[in-house]
């Protein structure tokens, strides 16, 4: 049960800072400082998520690296429901304490209401959107995957590198989709959004269910053919 609650408290803790950066900076493409703000904010959240909670649970806070866990044989089925279970709660948390901070009826930052994710930057092309999720995921959980590897020797440097790739592929993603690569970090958002009236976020959040979901499969699928 402690494993559950780490994650469902890293996960909230992602979204109160990741998607409240990002709700109080803004992530326009004018304002470029927003983006670098927005992705310095998610990856080292994860930093300070993984030297806190990381000899707990393993600092997943994310269904999908979950997904690349549980397919490379690092957890079992019951663990990964677990896990994807107590991740969506803490993201719903994050973001209730986000419209508790900001309004319940902020729903106009740019990141299309509390941080959550969208397809404007693709021109609504739903096919572009999975796109760059799926490569995004496909990137960001083969960093894991490599660094968590028993063969790995990166010390106590894997959670620095794990923070500084995801500061990476927000840094390509935000202005295209917002940058998912996480189900949990998008659901919490767009949940809360529509409570307010913005349904939006919740018409394409399957996009952003699906594109991290893929591409964790696909990176768990080539990491272990790569490493056997």
């Amino acid at each position: 049960m402690k494993k559950y609650i780490a994650e469902l408290i890293g996960t909230m803790v992602l979204v109160i800072l990741g998607c409240g950066t990002a709700m109080l900076v803004g992530c326009d493409a004018a304002n470029g400082g927003g983006y670098i703000l927005t992705a310095l904010a998610f990856g080292l959240t994860i930093v300070a998520m993984a030297y806190s909670i990381g000899n707990i649970s393993g600092c997943h806070i994310n269904p999908a690296v979950s997904l690349g866990v549980l397919l490379t044989g690092g957890m079992d089925a019951k663990d990964f429901v677990g896990y994807v279970i107590s991740q969506c709660i803490g993201a719903l948390a994050g973001a209730a304490i986000l419209a508790a901070i900001f309004g319940l009826g902020n729903v106009t930052d740019m990141t299309g209401g509390f941080g959550s994710n969208g397809l404007a930057g693709v021109n609504d092309s739903v096919v572009a959107g999975l796109l760059v999720e799926i490569v995004l995921t496909f990137i960001f959980v083969t960093a894991i995957l490599g660094v968590t590897s028993k063969k790995a020797n990166h010390g106590s440097f894997g959670g620095l590198v794990i923070g500084l790739t995801l500061v990476v592929v927000h840094i390509l993603g935000i202005g295209l989709t917002g940058t998912s690569v996480n189900p949990a970090r998008s659901f919490g958002p767009a949940l809360v959004a529509a409570i307010s009236g913005n349904t939006a976020p919740i018409a394409s959040l399957w996009v952003f269910i699906v594109g991290p979901l893929v591409g964790a499969a696909l990176a768990a699928v080539v990491y272990k053919a790569l490493e056997e």
